[in-house]
């Protein structure tokens, strides 16, 4: 079985849970940005945790399926389609031999994750299918989707009509709130310049992207130091440190930066706050204009939320685990 790719959409790639343990030379993890969403569309169709699916951004694709299939939607608000009827979200459904899968404009959040069972089975690298187009690797010849593309899908099994329930889905949002961790970097602000991080309700700019997501709203002012041998002339410049995934920077104090699931492993501006792992799902599905405050948490409480995020998932795997015959 494939599908073959009419219409890409933008930005539509192959992901999966990512390719973790390689950030120290070099590899971003990569991967889904909203690996929540990802999951739940794995689990309706009945695959794997870390099956291959793809991954759209603002605009939905186009694909035709060439067997019939199981399909999943997740993630952002946008209408399904197939053949151009409504079909659901959130839900497992099947579709036919020359169906063809789109979607309407839209409507809350960024992205949308289409699951297939069986898996879209495209060759692994370093241990995962997901797309990393900056190194030219991964997913489908290591670029994003484009049209004319046939992508082979694995055999599975599913079942259509699972669904996923309201209260276990993301809520969709463009007003957020962000818990961040404090630092490394922090003490290179002002006091001002800290609360001003804090205090500002900063607006997503259109620069949001895998790598980063980049806002405006206010500026940020840093102590005045002689830069040390090796930092740059920018104020936010450091001798270069590893960046941990979530991290955000303020190059000239302007507009902070979120780096995600493929940015840069290091590099020469001050982490002033890392977004906590909890919160990175609800970083990928802002759309560019979402109203944006950080809001500083402790350890202890960035480890909650960890957890409460690990109990909402076994949640999910109970309201999609099918019934076993009597």
């Amino acid at each position: 079985m494939a599908i073959e790719i009419v219409n890409p959409g933008l930005a539509s790639s192959v992901q999966d849970r990512g390719r973790p343990g390689y950030y120290s030379v070099g590899i971003p993890p990569s991967g889904a940005v909203d690996l929540y969403s990802a999951l739940a569309a794995n689990l309706l169709v009945g695959n794997e945790d870390g099956a291959a699916v793809i991954e759209a951004a603002y605009m939905g694709p186009e694909l035709r399926f060439t067997e019939p299939a199981l399909v999943a939607v997740t993630g952002a608000r946008m209408p399904v389609l197939v053949d151009g009827r409504p079909a659901p979200q959130w839900e497992s459904f099947r579709v036919a031999a020359g169906d063809v899968l789109s979607f309407g404009y839209l409507e809350q959040g960024a992205r949308i994750y289409i699951a297939v069972a069986g898996c879209v089975d495209v060759p692994s690298v370093l241990g995962s299918r997901s797309t990393y187009t900056l190194g030219g690797f991964g997913g489908f010849e290591g670029r994003a989707l484009r049209a004319g593309d046939v992508l082979p899908v694995g055999t599975g099994g599913g079942r259509p009509g699972l669904v996923v329930p309201e209260h276990l889905r993301p809520a969709l949002s463009r007003e957020l709130d962000l818990r961040v961790m404090i630092g490394l970097y922090d003490h290179r602000l002002t006091p001002a310049g800290l609360a001003s991080l804090l205090d500002t309700t900063w607006t997503l700019t259109p620069v949001a992207d895998r790598i980063g997501f980049r806002y405006t709203g206010g500026t940020l002012e840093w102590e005045e130091r002689v830069q040390p041998f090796g930092a740059g002339s920018d104020p936010s410049n450091i001798v270069d440190a590893g960046y941990p995934l979530g991290s955000i920077q303020v190059p000239g104090g302007v507009e902070p930066i979120i780096l995600h699931r493929d940015a840069v492993s290091g590099g020469g501006y001050a982490m002033v706050a890392t977004v906590i792992s909890a919160d990175l799902d609800i970083v990928g599905q802002s759309a560019p204009g979402t109203r944006t405050r950080f809001r500083p948490v402790s350890m202890e409480q960035a480890l909650d939320a960890r957890a409460a995020a690990a109990t909402r998932v076994r949640h999910l795997r109970t309201a999609l685990t099918p019934p076993q015959p009597s």
